[in-house]
């Protein structure tokens, strides 16, 4: 084992989902810079280590010094200092900041921070609120030091350590050491594996109840994840048996019951389904009990217009807007209008936004307070526009409060008369529950959405539910309008919807819509996807590469999978010195960002589309703009965006764009399902190109949805309504 002292002089590779670092660092010990690779965290340049581990001679990169065993020291030289403070670890501190402190300060200044930080304010342009500001920080990063300590010393990787801070301040040894299990809820990135070798490191025993029983929840957690609300006991137990490495099934069945003993889960039969013990945590179960109930009271509650006079309305806004419905249109505005709760589904093309719109104009011209809204931002803004009526999403809706909950719900309802809620196929339990807690019984509500599209990331299949339990009158649209049967988009997509192949535009470009370009070769795929973006499209139909070109891919990994095709991209659309590193991925002014959680204090949410427009040094502050609206990052919280060139499938619900590229590949075959590829297509508005192989595309035509969603809404609404 061998030990060297040394200063971080540049981090050449970070991996945050294990905290594996690749640096150049500076040692008194040996000449020029070393390069040090080992699970050391989020490491700052500037800094001293002494480090721990072995001599190795790697076969591509030369020397190399594996660490094994690391400790942070405080920088040692004013150079180090300088950097160390310029990093962007301590906010309010820049490089130009910290070129004054030294200056004023020289090596002092690091005990001047810790010891007497008052004494700043002799530096030239340091005030009182910037100084509370390094205060605070400088203190989180002592928490943070004592917090990498407690980790290190019972051999828990280093990695989330300002994410635990952030969460739980200075009780996150207290909290860890009390139940490290509460990690994988709270702490992004954290999955139970992580969480159980903590648990296991710091005394817990492989048999302990407390084990088994967070494994449960665990796991239930997970499945909820891929849309479940419960599982079935006994595959629930083969998978928490998995899970902890072939513990035996019994004492799994025993936690399982200790965890119905203790009301944290609840096991019911569900004959209908036949299966003889569903387990759901206890708030997925309540929200689907709920869900029911309320959408029965909401939808038998007396409704108090006139047939006549709603007649009426839609023949003077056929007049007014000079547009002839046809009968189906027609009894779909009127049966809305009448009905308490109401659903519009159909593929693209069939007439969904005209409904909607002649709905707004009839039920505000009845005198009816109608509002608007949809599960994403993008999805609102196109909503707004097709009513001309302002719209939002659910959650700005509801008035969602950070400090937990919405603002309207059952003690403080809408005012409204009538809710209309586009792209209805994304609403998942939980939000499905908390809009109708805020809807007044007297509300109409109204679901738009494509019944046919991807189930909605949340748990819960609601939209598909509630159709197929029969309990909400509906209008299913299937007839193509003549002028959507020009487009090849729509023609294509109800093909791929009907289990066909698609077919080239008989146009050529610039006035053809969609092509399909049969492509075996990965390689290839990627260099056609890279040419398609940053200079076919943009030279032949006029489009901004930036603006309205999206990729979109199954899957995040391979070659032609989200990161790799984000990361050619932005070399190529926008090259230039990266602004921040995180992990894989490098952000720089002007980079397409994609939100990927919901972050309620900022009011920006899952899905949003965001571009960077600068960083500030100084706060160490990343600005988004979102349509507009300036959005500031932290550094801590940069893992909640993503490079956007190319975005999943799943990611791109409730947007369109002028145009989409997508590849479909056979090594995408465990996520290749027709409502996949049409949800895809669905996306564009001007132009669809899909690059890929026959057989790919013939998996995920022949592929029918994406697995059963264990849910029981149906069901529970037929017993409701009886």
């Amino acid at each position: 084992m061998n030990l060297i002292k040394a200063e971080v002089n540049s981090l050449v590779f970070i991996n945050e989902d294990n905290g594996y670092v690749v640096a150049r660092v500076i040692s008194a010990q040996e000449p020029g810079l070393v390069t040090v690779c080992g699970n050391m965290g989020r490491l700052v340049p500037g800094e001293m280590l002494s480090l721990k581990g072995q001599w190795k001679e790697h076969p591509k990169y030369g020397r190399q010094f594996i660490v094994s065993e690391f400790e942070q020291l405080i920088p040692a030289t004013v150079n180090g200092i300088k950097r160390y403070l310029a990093s962007g670890m301590i906010k309010g501190v820049g490089p130009v900041m910290a070129g004054k402190m030294v200056k004023v300060f020289g090596k002092k200044v690091l005990d001047i921070l810790e010891q007497d930080p008052d004494r700043l304010l002799e530096i030239d342009g340091l005030g009182p609120k910037k100084l509370k500001k390094i205060k605070d920080s400088w203190a989180a990063q002592r928490e943070i030091r004592s917090l990498m300590l407690f980790l290190q010393t019972h051999e828990i990787p280093t990695t989330y350590a300002g994410r635990i801070y952030q969460k739980y301040g200075n009780e996150s040894v207290a909290r860890i050491s009390d139940n490290p299990y509460d990690l994988v809820y709270d702490i992004r990135g954290i999955g139970f594996k992580t969480a159980d070798r903590m648990a296991l490191k710091l005394g817990v025993a492989p048999d302990s109840p407390q084990r088994l029983q967070a494994a449960v929840v665990y796991v239930l957690f997970q499945l909820s994840e891929k849309g479940h609300l419960f599982y079935p006991a006994r595959q629930l137990v083969e998978k928490v048996s998995e899970a902890l490495g072939d513990m035996g099934l019994e004492m799994i069945e025993s936690a399982v019951a200790s965890l119905e003993d203790r009301k944290k889960i609840i096991v019911e039969d569900l004959p209908e389904q036949g299966i003889s013990r569903a387990v759901y945590l206890v708030f997925f179960f309540k929200m689907e009990v709920e869900t029911a109930q309320r959408l029965c009271s909401l939808t038998t509650h007396p409704a108090a217009l006139s047939e006549d006079k709603v007649r009426i309305r839609i023949s003077q806004l056929e007049n007014s807007e000079k547009i002839s419905l046809t009968s189906q249109q027609k009894q779909a505005v009127l049966d809305a209008c009448l009905n308490k709760a109401y659903i519009i589904t159909g593929g693209p093309g069939t007439g969904k936004t005209t409904i909607t719109r002649m709905i707004v104009k009839a039920l505000t011209g009845l005198g009816l307070k109608v509002v608007l809204a949809a599960p994403t931002g993008r999805a609102a803004k196109r909503l707004s526009q097709a009513t001309g009526t302002e719209a939002a999403t659910i959650h700005r809706l509801l008035k969602y409060n950070p400090a937990g909950g919405f603002d309207h719900n059952e003690e403080n309802k809408l005012k409204a008369d009538a809710a209309i809620i586009d792209e209805a196929s994304m609403l998942d339990a939980q939000l499905m529950t908390q809009l109708l807690r805020a809807l007044p019984v007297t509300c109409r509500l109204i679901l738009v959405g494509d019944v046919n599209q991807l189930p909605a990331v949340g748990p819960g299949n609601v939209l598909k539910d509630i159709l197929s339990s029969e309990t909400v009158p509906r209008a299913v649209l299937t007839s193509i309008f003549r002028q959507a049967r020009q487009s090849t988009i729509v023609v294509n997509a109800h093909r791929i919807n009907a289990g066909s192949f698609p077919v080239n535009s008989s146009k050529s470009a610039p006035h053809a819509d969609f092509f399909w370009i049969e492509q075996e070769d990965l390689a290839k795929i990627s260099e056609l996807i890279t040419y398609m973006v940053c200079d076919g499209i943009p030279r032949v139909y006029g489009l901004d590469p930036l603006k309205d070109i999206q990729v979109l891919s199954p899957m995040h990994k391979g070659a032609v999978g989200t990161q790799e095709l984000n990361r050619i991209l932005q070399d190529r659309l926008n090259p230039g010195p990266e602004a921040v590193v995180r992990g894989f991925r490098s952000f720089r002014i002007g980079d397409r960002v994609l939100q990927i959680k919901n972050n309620y204090e900022k009011e920006v949410f899952n899905g949003d589309l965001g571009w960077i427009s600068a960083f500030d040094r100084e706060e160490s502050e990343l600005l988004v703009d979102f349509d507009g609206r300036k959005v500031g990052y932290d550094l801590d919280e940069i893992d909640e965006l993503t490079l956007a060139y190319s975005v999943s499938v799943h990611k791109s619900q409730g947007s369109e764009y002028p145009a989409v590229v997508m590849p479909v590949v056979t090594q995408h075959y465990m996520l290749l399902q027709r409502n996949l590829i049409y949800t895809g297509l669905t996306r564009a508005r001007r132009l669809a190109v899909i690059i890929g192989s026959r057989k790919a595309m013939g998996m995920g035509i022949s592929n029918q949805g994406s697995g059963r969603r264990f849910t029981h809404l149906r069901y529970r609404l037929q017993q409701a309504f009886c």
